[in-house]
């Protein structure tokens, strides 16, 4: 349907990297919708409102600026209340526990605000954690994918997305999430198999779940303007209307178009997104369905680079470098459906299903990986042609109650659910491409062929069942969940060339939950928590004498405990945490599951208004994480790859008190030394960057008025920002500007 409108909305461009005819262009149907919605309101059939990034506040026409306040978030679908300054909310979702306040929660978690990524003016899902002081990117600014390592483990590696969706996995888009669709971005740190079941790509730092934009109880249009250098502009349209004689009915739109050369040498980029919620909130019925359609087109997409053994890591060259040639390019096409229903059956019981999932089609022409090959920073790399096409869908249902025993409150959930996905993809290669990390050598372009089919690879199913139980005592001063998980997985490998299925696995493993919350006092939580992650199990390779052997799934262990001050405004959170990850290797001829990875901590995160106009939201982690089994005496008590000691995240905001409505914001950001490889022999150094901004909120001609400017890398620090689990490197990005303007009609 999204589709459909999005087609009838599309105009020519003369653009060079114009989509083929056939993909969309909501832009035109952003603005078509933003004149419908200025016509409504003047007509009178709404009030005037300010929904402001996240939260929903009403404006009386005589004001002269906006109040730096906090307000409660109206909307059909109950969005939290936030604490000082709105870039964390109280509460969110907690997998199979559903909506839980966050001093009610077992576990660390950070719940962010979209107010929080428009006024970080974040664009996609990389610039809103990597401001998280548990979580660093790995990926690569001008990149086809964002991934991260949370509590030292990857996650979202790969080429299926491992981040969940309104609480499932198998919906979010594959590669990129845009923050314009995007009500709250919630990550939970460490694994969490029993709430969200087992991740796609077995991964076990945390889960990363995201809330989408949904209609408002308050009509809202609001039109963005934003540029990012070297000449990227964007226009978004945000628009929410509610219908019905109780106004039941609710649909909201978020169009996107954004295009132009980034700071990277040779690099354009194109993103077009539609987003569509529609809901009903009806007295014990409630529905919403969520359709997104997003393209991408990235010309001289950068990729992550390797080290060849033996050298030592080279100095990072300037950010705005780029080894990948000019005529290489990546084009993306998602689009995710999720349908919801619940159904209150009295008021102690309610019936709840979820139904969805993603098609992604994949192609693109470009440098594969390039190897450093030097201290000088020569790279060779292998130009192909890929083609991929990614379908993954999901269901679930289930039943939540609450009852008493005694002076014992339960809520209970059991929940079913099933996950599926298939993986097809094909590439042809080109020839060596030898070039340079500070200064790029251009090549003639390949004519690599266009893979002529694209065969089935693998298909995998997860399914499970879940039964949790929350017991609240004491008037809630004592919260004990108890919970369990059977997973079932099944996953298959396919022959590229024949489709004969070439390797099969089929195993169940059982999970536990276990969580304690203690409340001595009103603004205090202790908390802790025994919870496991599972990854697939392996089947031992050819090269093993043990060969076939199939692996039950990995479970990975956590222990936590942890303390949450919640005052006057201020969130403190503070957690010691041990997550133990068995993985198998081969040792001599055989093939077992002996090796393992220790990962333990500190976290300290701090949000809130400590003093009046004056907000702070950052923390800091420390790391001890160790390979404590591995197939090598060498390698034993060395550090895992691309997990640093220490991470550190500081944001501030303040209000000028002589100028009101005028924000001050910066932050700095600091990465400890990386090892690229289990020897520990190659490390990229530790970094620091400081980010600085301004924004200023009034109204012009009396309209609600917001603009906004950051500086990105405000010094312009060379460095390399991530290592993948893998052993891949990848630039930081260089200084950057952003600027916004967001008008409320």
């Amino acid at each position: 349907m999204l589709s459909r409108l999005c087609r009838i909305a599309r105009r020519s461009s003369a653009s060079p990297f114009e989509p083929p005819a056939d993909r969309f262009n909501p832009l035109a149907l952003s603005v078509r919708l933003a004149f419908a919605g200025a016509l409504t309101t003047g007509l009178g059939t709404s009030a005037y409102a300010q929904a402001q990034i996240g939260t929903t506040q009403e404006v009386s026409k005589d004001t002269k600026e906006l109040p730096a306040v906090t307000v409660n978030a109206e909307s059909g679908s109950d969005f939290p209340q936030t604490y000082a300054g709105g870039q964390l909310a109280r509460d969110g979702r907690v997998g199979l526990l559903g909506n839980k306040s966050v001093m009610d929660t077992p576990f660390s978690v950070s719940d962010y605000t979209s107010k929080r990524m428009e006024d970080q003016q974040a664009v996609t899902l990389a610039e809103v954690l990597n401001k998280d002081p548990s979580t660093r990117f790995t990926g690569q600014i001008g990149g086809v994918t964002d991934s991260f390592f949370i509590r030292g483990f990857p996650v979202n590696e790969g080429n299926l997305s491992e981040v969940a969706f309104d609480g499932v996995y198998g919906v979010s888009p594959n590669y990129h999430l845009f923050t314009e669709y995007l009500e709250r971005v919630e990550v939970l740190k460490g694994p969490a198999a029993l709430l969200y079941g087992m991740s796609p790509n077995s991964g076990v730092g945390g889960v990363i779940n995201v809330v989408p934009k949904r209609p408002l109880n308050k009509d809202l249009t609001r039109v963005t303007l934003d540029y990012a250098s070297d000449s990227q502009v964007g226009e978004a349209i945000d628009l929410s209307r509610r219908f019905g004689s109780e106004r039941q009915f609710g649909i909201r739109f978020n169009g996107l178009h954004r295009q132009g050369s980034t700071p990277l040498d040779n690099q354009k980029s194109r993103a077009e997104v539609g987003a569509l919620s529609l809901d009903y909130q009806g007295e014990r019925f409630r529905a919403s369905l969520d359709v997104i359609e997003q393209y991408q087109w990235v010309d001289a997409p950068t990729r992550p680079f390797l080290v060849a053994s033996g050298i030592q890591v080279p100095s990072a060259p300037d950010g705005r470098r780029n080894v990948t040639q000019s005529w290489g390019w990546w084009k993306s096409n998602d689009t995710s459906t999720l349908l919801h229903a619940e159904y209150d059956v009295n008021d102690h019981v309610t019936v709840f299903a979820d139904a969805g999932g993603t098609k992604s089609d994949v192609s693109r022409l470009s440098d594969q990986t390039p190897t450093i090959l030097n201290s000088a920073g020569d790279t060779t790399a292998t130009p192909q042609n890929w083609k991929f096409q990614i379908n993954r869908s999901t269901a679930d249902t289930g039943v939540r109650t609450q009852f008493s025993t005694g002076a014992v409150k339960h809520a209970v959930v059991l929940q079913a659910n099933v996950y599926q996905d298939r993986i097809a993809s094909a590439s042809n290669s080109g020839k060596a491409i030898l070039s340079n990390i500070y200064s790029p050598i251009a090549s003639p372009e390949q004519n690599v062929s266009v893979p002529t089919s694209v065969p089935k690879l693998s298909a995998s199913t997860l399914s499970g069942v879940a039964l949790a139980d929350t017991m609240s005592m004491l008037n809630e001063r004592l919260q004990l969940t108890l919970g369990v998980r059977q997973q079932h997985v099944q996953s298959d490998n396919f022959s590229a060339t024949t489709g004969a299925r070439t390797s099969s696995y089929n195993e169940s493993a059982t999970t536990p939950l276990v969580g304690v919350v203690v409340k001595p006092w009103q603004n205090v939580s202790f908390y802790a928590n025994y919870i496991e992650g599972l990854s697939k199990g392996d089947i031992a390779p050819t090269t093993a004498s043990n060969a076939g052997q199939v692996f039950a799934p990995y479970k990975t262990k956590q222990e936590e405990v942890g303390v949450k001050l919640d005052m006057s405004g201020v969130l403190a959170t503070l957690a010691a945490f041990r997550i133990t990850k068995p993985s198998g290797q081969l040792y001599g001829t055989v093939y077992s599951v002996d090796s393992e990875q220790r990962n333990q901590g500190l976290e300290l995160n701090v949000s809130g208004e400590p003093l009046k106009g004056v907000r702070l939201l950052g923390g800091v982690t420390l790391l001890d994480a160790t390979l404590t089994k591995t197939n090598s005496a060498a390698t034993v008590g060395n550090r895992p790859v691309g997990v640093p000691t220490w991470m550190a995240n500081v944001g501030t905001e303040w209000d000028l008190p002589w100028v009101p409505g005028f924000t001050l914001t910066g932050g700095v950001n600091y990465t400890g030394r990386e090892y690229v490889n289990q020897a520990n022999t190659q490390s990229v150094p530790s970094w620091t960057t400081v980010d600085l901004g301004a924004r200023y909120q009034t109204r012009l001609y009396g309209k609600s008025t917001t603009v906004r400017a950051g500086l990105l890398n405000a010094f312009d620090r060379k460095y390399w920002s991530g290592v993948a689990s893998y052993g891949t490197i990848s630039l930081g990005a260089p200084r950057t500007i952003f600027l916004s303007a967001s008008v409320d009609f």
